[in-house]
């Protein structure tokens, strides 16, 4: 294949299109605004599953390197109605498909498994434009440009690629969630570690758009996204800076609650972090030749646990199709764009999501209770 490959994003859909596209002997050149692998925290624990994100890591020829990443145990499970009572709790014996692996940890496989160079540090794209030839030129923020064969914008939600292929924008999808973090909770914050448990919590109650969910991280950290559904101005009104004013603002919402789950809330031991949601419309653009994208840039929506699985699944689909079609990049651009719009635009299985994390028999009363979220 005698075609330059620029991806633009070091994110885990970029690094991945990279990494498949090594094994098959392609080479790229992946462009990341951030100025090093350390230059900001990566996130929390995701869970890689064995229907999309793990048969990526297959493709990458990295199931080894990405089970030696797997927190053991952390695939337990425990949904708590919002009087602290349980509704659910599955342990995790080792057999589960959605192991959970830090972010971070998992973005840096990706990059030790790439050849020295393959990803240029400190190239925040600005704008992207076609040439009279058909080739595409990203600006950087530095002035710099890099002129493509094939384009692939990986660089999320606000991509700069996008506009290549087509208008739409993200638009907020009227929910967001709250990030706080409890350290040392075994010891610290003893009543919501055991609320918690080993893994993942997921606490509800009766009222749409309110739920408090954690993670166990190591060393006892407890990881919770609150989430709230309420517009942008609703937030905008709230200081987050003030640590204690924000955290019992945030509280409020959830009066009633058992005290060890608003704990994840007002004992957070860091300022809270507003995360807004934002989802692109669906719909499909139109094949413009010798660009394409993938991951949030592509089908950004609001988190549902895919997110991550499907950009890298996206990576991986797309390295594979250019393998394939070594002579008409094309041909392996409309193949890969196919499957990806199919992915976006079917919708998530309730019914399988539930059984995935609960197995085949899902109590009635918690079924109705995520049927009413």
């Amino acid at each position: 294949m005698n075609t330059t490959v620029s991806i633009i994003g070091a994110g885990l859909g970029g690094l991945t299109l990279a990494r498949v596209l090594h094994v098959n002997g392609i080479p790229s050149t992946v462009y990341e605004g951030e100025e090093s692998p350390m230059a900001r925290a990566q996130g929390g624990l995701l869970d890689i599953h064995d229907y999309n994100g793990q048969l990526a890591v297959e493709a990458a020829g990295l199931m080894e390197e990405f089970r030696g990443l797997v927190l053991e145990g952390h695939q337990a499970l425990r949904v708590l109605y919002r009087d602290g009572t349980v509704l659910f709790e599955k342990g995790d014996d080792g057999t589960g498909g959605r192991p959970e692996v830090y972010r971070g940890e998992l973005r840096q496989m990706l990059l030790d498994s790439l050849p020295d160079g393959t990803v240029q540090w400190g190239r925040r794209a600005v704008d992207a434009r076609t040439l009279d030839d058909g080739r595409h030129e990203v600006t950087f923020a530095d002035g710099a440009t890099v002129v493509a064969d094939l384009l692939v914008g990986a660089d999320g939600a606000w991509s700069r690629i996008r506009p290549l292929l087509t208008a739409a924008t993200p638009e907020y999808t009227g929910a967001s969630i709250v990030e706080t973090y409890l350290y040392d909770a075994d010891t610290r914050h003893a009543a919501a570690a055991k609320a918690v448990g080993g893994g993942s919590m997921f606490g509800n109650g009766s009222t749409p758009g309110r739920s408090i969910n954690a993670h166990r991280e190591r060393g006892g950290t407890l990881h919770t996204y609150t989430e709230v559904t309420e517009p942008l101005d609703w937030f905008a009104a709230i200081d987050f800076t003030d640590t204690a004013a924000a955290t019992a603002r945030i509280a409020r919402e959830f009066d009633g609650w058992a005290p060890e789950l608003t704990a994840l809330i007002t004992e957070s031991d860091v300022a809270p972090i507003h995360r807004p949601f934002f989802a692109l419309p669906a719909g499909r653009w139109g094949r413009v030749p010798g660009t394409t994208l993938v991951g949030d840039a592509a089908h950004l929506g609001a988190p549902n646990g895919e997110g991550a699985n499907l950009a890298m699944l996206d990576g991986a689909e797309l390295g594979k199709a250019l393998a394939a079609h070594p002579g008409d990049v094309e041909a392996a651009l409309t193949e890969y764009e196919q499957a990806m719009f199919t992915r976006w635009e079917t919708p998530v299985d309730e019914e399988f999501l539930l059984e995935t994390l609960f197995g085949d028999d899902v109590p009635p009363r918690l079924a109705a209770l995520f049927d009413a979220e």
